[in-house]
Formats: C-alpha cells, sequence, structure tokens
C-alpha cells in the first residue's frame, strides 16, 4: 500500500521490527524528528570544528599533493569505518554510510583547504 501523505508525526507507530529485543528511541515520530535535529545541530558544530583544523592544517603543506594527502584519506576512511562497525548489529550498513559520507566530506573539505592553500605564502626558511 503506497500512500501520498506524509506520516503523522504525533500519532502512535503503524509498524512494530519482529526482533523482540528491539528497543524503541521514542513514543511518537515527532520525538524521533526533534532527536535528530539535535543531533544535526551537534554534527554541524563539529564539522565547523572540523573544518577550522583542516583550515589550520594548510599551513604544514608544501604543495596540492600534501593538501590531498591520499595516505591520510585512507587513514581516515579506515579509522572512521572500525569506529562505526560495533553498531553495525543494531544497523547494519552503517559502516558503508559512515565510510561513504567521509569520502565526500573529506573531497568538500581538500576542495575548501585548496582554496585556503592559494591564500597562503611560504614561509622562508
Amino acid at each position: 500500500m503506497t500512500t501520498s501523505t506524509e506520516p503523522d508525526a504525533s500519532g502512535a507507530p503503524v509498524r512494530r521490527f519482529t526482533d523482540p529485543d528491539y528497543q524503541p528511541q521514542a513514543d511518537t515520530l515527532g520525538e524521533l524528528r526533534d532527536r535528530i535535529d539535535a543531533l544535526d545541530a551537534q554534527i554541524v558544530a563539529l564539522l565547523a570544528e572540523r573544518a577550522l583544523c583542516v583550515r589550520d592544517a594548510t599551513r604544514f603543506k608544501l604543495d596540492a599533493y600534501q593538501v590531498s594527502a591520499p595516505a591520510r584519506q585512507a587513514q581516515v576512511f579506515a579509522k572512521v569505518r572500525a569506529l562505526a562497525q560495533p553498531h553495525e548489529d543494531r544497523f547494519p550498513g552503517l559502516a558503508d554510510i559512515v565510510e561513504s559520507t567521509y569520502r565526500t566530506l573529506v573531497a568538500g573539505f581538500i576542495a575548501g583547504e585548496d582554496r585556503f592553500f592559494h591564500a597562503t605564502e611560504r614561509i622562508p626558511s
């Protein structure tokens, strides 16, 4: 059955998991959305903090290859995948989602860092 309406954010659940050990996270969709919105605010704040670190890292790079740092990228992707792995039992595929998300994030941060790189000058030795 397909509907053309959004779910009722304040209504009761209309489906249940067959796993008897499943623990609901909230009583309504609205509560879940509020939690997700609060988490998004925290995630964006952390991404902004990460961005400042990426910007500052520009000061330590000699050229575009060092800005892209492929070995460091691989290290980051492996690390976040490993961080997500313990949560796979509750959300199968999370490690793939996290790695994919980080690949997109890192590509954006590298593009930003490249712009910052061009706004720096070499310190004479």
